[in-house]
């Protein structure tokens, strides 16, 4: 559809990255006034949980619902996704969900929620995400890309089974009682209604960069990936547009991380909330560091993080981005318990 809308100054590639700028802005703003964090509806301060996990999970009932009625009107099709193959590498989806969950504790905050924290003055949340894309574009195409490969090729043939649209009955049933499940947890969260306002606009974010980059910017002669919300790839690609801009365009995946650190920047601002902080002491570093390195390694292998295999993953519909967020919740529970054990656990004041 792209070359009917007129941009002829502009290639497809260009144009997903000011989609992905304009989609970023409003995710980093939306992020950072409502709190959103599923470690935080996980593992988060008691009093928190509920409230903070009825939010992730409206906006994971509208993603769902959006994804899958974009679907069945033929907008776009997720049968060639990564989320839909044929052989599922069962371990590197469920290591790596251990391991960014595990990773995401750790560094008291998953790779989309650290992002939004930089933009608000975070030199915590900043250097993590530094480490984090440079694991992961290690662990895509560097030093770490061996043991990528080696986990990759341990799979399950799953024939056309791939997705929960194989099951009796097709796509609409299952996605109706996933929704339904979801509206219930969030109903019954306790949120406020302006936050679960907030965690709706989010997930409607999530259709509308699957059906801009999958149909209004398709283009038969310049194709570009089909993308919606995710921080994993995106951080590695924005940070190696940043060091080689003049070799490599900017695509989708760099202008969301722009967009969301300038939506976070400019929401923290208005609300007079910006504020520098970083760490307390090496210890605190070390553990920090730490998580960004498994979340970095892990959110490869699971094929996304809690947005990019769970937020946007699930509304495929996918059975390896459901076994991956899975997976994330419950390393991050585990991780969690370990913590609380120690007498150094997740108790332990946070850094400002």
């Amino acid at each position: 559809m792209f070359e009917s809308l007129g941009f002829q100054a502009l290639t497809p590639v260009q144009a997903s990255a000011i989609l992905g700028l304009l989609i970023g802005l409003a995710y980093g703003a939306l992020a950072e006034r409502s709190r959103f964090c599923l470690r935080r509806g996980l593992v988060g301060p008691a009093g928190e949980r509920r409230a903070a996990l009825g939010v992730w999970a409206l906006a994971l009932a509208v993603a769902l619902i959006g994804t899958q009625a974009a679907v069945g009107a033929g907008l776009i099709s997720f049968s060639d996704h990564r989320f839909l193959a044929a052989d599922l590498p069962l371990a590197a989806v469920l290591g790596g969900g251990l391991l960014f969950g595990a990773g995401m504790v750790l560094s008291r905050g998953c790779a989309s929620r650290l992002t939004v924290l930089a933009g608000t003055g975070n030199l915590r949340a900043a250097t993590v995400i530094l480490v984090f894309a440079v694991i992961a574009h290690a662990t895509l195409k560097g030093v770490l890309a061996p043991l990528r490969v080696v986990l990759g090729g341990l799979t399950v043939p799953l024939g056309d089974n791939t997705s929960l649209a194989a099951l009796p009955g097709g796509a609409l049933p299952w996605t109706g009682f996933l929704a339904f499940a979801l509206l219930v947890v969030a109903l019954r969260s306790g949120a406020r209604p302006g936050t679960l306002a907030m965690g709706a606009a989010i997930g409607l974010l999530v259709p509308l960069a699957w059906v801009g980059t999958g149909f209004l910017l398709y283009d038969d002669f310049d194709p570009i990936a089909l993308e919606s919300l995710s921080f994993t790839a995106p951080s590695a690609d924005a940070l190696f547009w940043t060091i080689a801009a003049t070799s490599i365009p900017a695509g989708f995946g760099t202008g969301l991380i722009g967009g969301v650190l300038l939506g976070a920047l400019g929401a923290s601002l208005t609300a007079r909330s910006f504020r520098w902080q970083s760490f307390a002491s090496p210890r605190d570093t070390g553990r920090y560091l730490a998580g960004a390195a498994l979340m970095g390694v892990g959110g490869v292998l699971a094929g996304g993080c809690t947005i990019g295999a769970g937020l946007a993953g699930v509304p495929t519909l996918g059975l390896s981005a459901l076994l991956a967020l899975a997976a994330i919740a419950a390393g991050a529970k585990a991780t969690d318990r370990l913590l609380s054990a120690s007498p150094s656990g997740s108790a332990a004041a946070q850094a400002t």
